[in-house]
C-alpha cells in the first residue's frame, strides 16, 4: 500500500489562519479512514484522497503500524490526546474527541473532531466570569458560612428592589422577611452541614409577582481545592407558563413513588405527611380510626358525634412539628359539630378560612384545637381518608408560615395525595387481618408440641414468609406407628394465604389418617396424589386459580423409622431430599428418589431403604430453607451441613444454628425444618418367638409371654398380656398362614404385643351374636388394649395391640 506523503512536502490551505475552525473525520470500526474535511486538511496537510481509505494508525506521531487506540466495547464516545505526524513532517498533541453513529444502512463508523481556537485576542478568564455573575439574566446570592450575602448580581437586585450595598452582610431572611426566605435560610444552612446541592419546594417571589408565578431555587455550596464548603450559592430560574400545573403533576408522580412503599400503616401516613410538607403545607397531621377488633372493617360513615381516632403521623416545616398537641400513637377525641367531625360524616373534603364559623366555634369548645392560633394558622384544608367505601380517617393540611391561602386547586391535589395513601393504608389493613388469620390457621393446623416416643429424638421449627404474598402452606408432623416405629412427614403446599394453609390442613389430615392404616411410603404418597387430584377437580370447576389452592404441585417427604432394625424408609413427591449425619459427623443427603409433586397423577413413587446407626440425626426441610440466602442454593447448603456436623448439645441448638443465618431478614417463603436423632430398641427390650400353626402351641405362646414380662419385671400386667396373646395367637393359626411369631417390644411406658402370619386377609371387629360360639377374641382385644390394628407387609400381616404399663 502506497504510504502517506513524506514530511516536508508543502501545507496546502484555502483558509486564512486567523479564523478558528474544526477538523472532522470519520473512520470505520476496522480502522479504515472514510471521511477527511477540507479543515482536516488544513489541520494536518493531507488532502482527502492521499488519506481515505488508508487505516487511521498511519497519522498516529508515534509507533507507526500499530492499530489504533479503540474505545472500550459498548461506550459511545471517546475523548483523549493523541500525537499525530503533519504532512510537513513536525508532531502535533491534538485533543480528539469521537462519538460513534449508526447510519440507517446499519454501518457504524467514528466521527473524530478537533477544534482550533482562532488566533484572536479574547477576554481575560476573570472578566469573563465576572460578567456572566453580574449579568445573568437569573437570581444569583453568594452567602458566607454564617449565612451573610457576601454578593449579588443585578438579578437579584432587581427581584428584590434592592442595590448589593444595602443587602451586604445580612442574612435572607433580614433582606425579604417572609415564608420563603426562612425555608431557604434553613436549606442553606442543610447545604453547609452536608455539602449537597438543595433543591427548594419554595420560591423566591420578585417585588411584584404572585408566588404562583415566583422562581423555583437552588443552593449549591462552594467548595476550595480541599473540598471544604466555603460558601453557599444560591440561584433562582423563572418559571415559565404552565409551570404551576407542571409541579403539580411532578408532585404526583413523587407522590406515587414515596407514598405507600410498605404495608406499614403508620409509615404509609408518614409518607403522606412527608410528601405534603413542604410542597404544599406548613403542617400536615394524618389520625386513622381504631382498627376494629375480629378484623373488621371501620364503619363506612361515621356519625356526627364525638369521634375518637389516634395520631398517627405529623410533619411541620418548624423543628419538632409543635403545632401537634398530642403526640404520635396518642388517641384525640374531635367534638361533635368540629370540622373533623363534619367532614368525616359527610365524607367530603373543605376549605376553611379561620375567619369560618366553624373554625372558632371548634378552637372554643377544644383545648387540642389551640394550636390554630398559637402558630398563626390561616389556611386550613381538611380531608376525609375513604378507600372502597371505607373511611379510614382525616388528614389535616394547613399554612401559617407561606403568605398565600390554600386555592381549590390545592384541596383537589390534597384529595388525590390523600386517596393515594388511603388506598395503601386499606390494603395495609386488609393484609395484616388476612396475614393475621393466616397465622392463626397455619398455628392451628400444625403440631403444637411432637408426641412421645421411643424411636427418636425430635426437634422442629416454623418460620412464615414475611412478605405480601402472605404465609404458605409449608407443614411437618411426627405420627407414631405400630410396632414402636415412627413416621416422619414434611410438606409444602404451593401458594400463600389462607386457602394454601387450609389446603395445608386437608393434607395433613389425610396423612395422618393414611399413615393410622400402616400404608407404606410410597402407597401413602399415592393415595395422597389421588386425593389432590379430586380436590383440584372439585375446586377447578368454579375457580379457574383453584388448580394451585387444591395442592397441585405440593410436595412431600414421607419417612417411617423402625427402632428395632433401625431401619428408615423414604419416599418423596417433589421434595427436597433429607439429610443425614453419622454419629462421627458425616453429612450426607439420603438418595431417596425424586417422585413428580403430588397432583400429576399416574407416575410411581419409589422407596429407599436405608439403615442408619443409632444416633444418627436427619434433617427434613422445606425449600424455603435453601432460598433464604439471597438465592444462593451451595451457600445455604454450605451452612446446613456446617451446623448439622458440629457438635450440639442438643437438637433445638441445632435448629437454631441452621435458620440463625435466615433471620438477618425477612425469608421470601416459609420455613420448616425438622430434626430427629435416632434410637435403637437392643434385645433386652425385644423378645420374639416362631410358633408352630398348632392349636396346643397357644399355651406354650402365653407361657413365653409370662415368663419374658417377669424377667422384665412387669408381672403386673402379666394377666392382661396372656389374654391378648392368647386370641392373637389362636387368631393367626385359625385363620391365618404359617409361619407364624410372636413378639413382644416394651419401653418405660408402653408394652406391645404383636403376631404376625403369612396370609393378607384382615381381621375385622364384629359383635358377636348371642349364641355364636365364636367371633369375641378381637372385641376382647380391644377392649383390653389402648391401641390395636394390623399392618401389612410384602407378605403377610400383623396384629398389635398395644398397651400402657402405666395403668397396668
Amino acid at each position: 500500500m502506497e504510504r502517506l506523503p513524506t514530511p516536508g512536502r508543502p501545507v496546502e490551505s484555502d483558509a486564512s489562519p486567523e479564523s478558528a475552525f474544526t477538523a472532522t473525520a470519520t473512520i470505520n470500526e476496522q480502522g479504515i479512514v472514510t471521511g477527511w474535511s477540507k479543515d482536516a486538511r488544513r489541520l494536518l496537510g493531507y488532502a482527502a484522497s492521499e488519506v481515505v481509505g488508508r487505516p487511521a494508525a498511519e497519522l498516529l506521531a508515534d509507533d507507526v503500524g500499530r492499530t489504533y487506540p479503540r474505545p472500550p466495547h459498548g461506550r459511545e464516545r471517546w475523548s483523549g490526546t493523541l500525537a499525530l505526524r503533519h504532512g510537513d513532517g513536525h508532531r502535533l498533541e491534538l485533543r480528539l474527541l469521537a462519538h460513534r453513529r449508526t447510519s440507517d444502512a446499519g454501518i457504524t463508523e467514528w466521527r473524530v473532531m478537533s477544534a482550533v481556537a482562532a488566533e484572536r485576542r479574547t477576554p481575560d478568564g476573570e472578566p469573563l466570569r465576572e460578567w456572566a455573575f453580574t449579568q445573568s439574566p437569573d437570581i444569583l446570592a453568594v452567602f458566607d458560612t454564617d449565612l451573610r450575602l457576601v454578593a449579588a448580581n443585578a438579578g437579584m437586585e432587581r427581584a428584590l428592589s434592592l442595590a448589593e450595598s444595602e443587602m451586604h452582610g445580612l442574612h435572607l431572611p433580614e433582606i425579604a422577611p417572609n415564608a420563603v426566605s426562612h425555608e431557604a435560610d434553613r436549606w442553606m444552612r442543610l447545604a453547609l452541614e452536608t455539602g449537597e446541592e438543595q433543591n427548594l419546594q419554595a420560591y423566591i417571589c420578585p417585588t411584584g409577582v404572585s408566588p404562583e408565578h415566583g422562581w423555583s431555587t437552588s443552593l449549591a455550596p462552594l467548595k476550595d481545592a480541599d473540598g471544604r464548603v466555603r460558601a453557599i450559592c444560591l440561584t433562582a430560574h423563572s418559571r415559565p407558563e404552565g409551570h404551576l400545573a407542571r409541579q403539580q403533576m411532578l408532585l404526583l408522580s413523587d407522590a406515587g413513588a414515596r407514598i405507600g412503599t410498605t404495608s406499614d400503616i403508620a409509615r404509609t401516613a408518614q409518607e403522606l405527611a412527608d410528601v405534603a410538607v413542604p410542597w404544599i403545607a406548613d403542617f400536615t397531621a394524618v389520625d386513622l380510626l381504631d382498627l376494629p377488633h375480629q378484623g373488621n372493617e371501620p364503619a363506612s360513615a361515621p356519625s356526627a358525634g364525638p369521634i375518637t381516632m389516634r395520631r398517627t403521623s405529623v410533619r411541620s416545616v418548624l423543628e419538632g412539628s409543635p403545632e401537634s398537641l398530642v403526640a404520635v400513637g396518642d388517641a384525640i377525641t374531635y367534638p361533635a359539630l368540629s370540622p373533623p367531625t363534619e367532614c368525616l360524616a359527610a365524607g367530603r373534603p373543605a376549605l376553611y378560612k379561620m375567619t369560618d364559623s366553624t373554625i372558632a366555634r371548634w378552637a372554643a369548645q377544644d383545648p387540642r384545637a389551640a394550636w390554630i392560633r398559637k402558630y398563626g394558622t390561616h389556611s386550613m384544608m381538611i380531608v376525609p381518608m375513604r378507600a372502597h367505601g371505607i373511611t379510614l380517617g382525616v388528614v389535616f393540611f394547613s399554612r401559617h408560615q407561606r403568605r398565600e391561602p390554600f386555592e381549590p386547586d390545592d384541596l383537589l391535589l390534597a384529595e388525590e395525595l390523600t386517596a393515594r395513601a388511603a388506598a395503601s393504608i386499606h390494603d395495609a389493613r386488609r393484609y395484616t387481618s388476612e396475614h393475621t388469620s393466616t397465622i392463626t390457621l397455619q398455628h392451628s393446623l400444625l403440631p403444637h408440641t411432637l408426641p412421645g416416643q421411643m424411636a427418636l429424638e425430635v426437634a422442629s421449627r416454623y418460620l412464615p414468609t414475611g412478605t405480601p404474598a402472605g404465609v404458605g402452606g409449608d407443614w411437618f408432623d411426627v405420627i407414631p406407628l405400630s410396632g414402636a416405629r415412627v413416621a416422619l412427614v414434611v410438606g409444602d403446599v404451593v401458594g400463600h394465604g389462607i386457602r394454601a394453609s387450609a389446603t395445608m390442613g386437608r393434607l395433613r389430615t389425610a396423612v395422618r389418617t393414611l399413615a393410622d392404616v400402616d400404608l407404606p411410603p410410597d402407597e401413602l404418597l399415592t393415595h395422597l396424589d389421588d386425593l389432590v387430584i379430586h380436590l383440584a377437580a372439585d375446586e377447578g370447576g368454579t375457580d379457574p386459580s383453584a388448580e394451585t389452592a387444591a395442592g397441585i404441585g405440593t410436595t412431600c417427604l414421607y419417612a417411617v423409622y423402625d427402632p428395632v432394625s433401625r431401619h428408615c424408609t423414604l419416599a418423596r413427591a417433589g421434595h427436597p431430599p433429607p439429610a443425614a449425619v453419622t454419629p462421627d459427623g458425616a453429612v450426607y443427603f439420603i438418595d431417596v428418589p425424586a417422585g413428580p409433586p403430588l397432583g400429576l397423577g399416574g407416575l410411581p413413587f419409589e422407596v429407599f431403604d436405608i439403615e442408619l446407626p443409632e444416633g444418627s440425626i436427619l434433617a427434613l426441610y422445606t425449600d424455603g430453607l435453601l432460598e433464604a440466602r439471597d438465592h444462593d442454593i451451595d451457600d445455604a447448603l454450605d451452612q446446613m451441613f456446617a451446623a448439622l456436623s458440629s457438635p450440639a448439645p442438643t437438637l433445638d441448638t441445632i435448629c437454631d444454628r441452621i435458620l440463625t443465618p435466615v433471620l438477618s431478614h425477612s425469608p421470601d417463603d416459609d420455613i420448616a425444618l425438622l430434626i430427629a436423632r435416632t434410637r435403637a430398641l437392643h434385645s433386652d427390650q425385644v423378645a420374639a418367638w416362631d410358633l408352630a400353626s398348632d392349636p396346643a402351641i397357644v399355651a406354650q405362646a402365653r407361657k413365653h409371654a409370662t415368663e419374658q414380662l417377669t424377667a422384665w419385671g412387669l408381672d403386673n400386667a402379666a394377666f392382661i398380656t396372656e389374654l391378648i396373646v392368647s386370641e392373637l395367637v389362636t387368631n393367626a393359626i385359625r385363620y391365618g398362614q404359617p409361619p407364624i411369631q410372636l413378639r413382644l417390644i416394651h419401653d418405660d411406658s408402653t408394652l406391645i404385643c404383636e403376631v404376625f402370619d403369612s396370609s393378607s386377609t384382615s381381621p375385622h371387629l364384629r359383635r358377636a351374636r348371642t349364641f355364636d360360639e365364636g367371633g369375641r377374641g378381637l372385641l376382647l382385644v380391644a377392649q383390653l388394649s389402648d391401641h390395636w390394628g394390623t399392618r401389612h407387609a410384602t407378605t403377610g400381616k400383623t396384629i398389635w395391640a398395644e398397651q400402657s404399663l402405666s395403668a397396668a
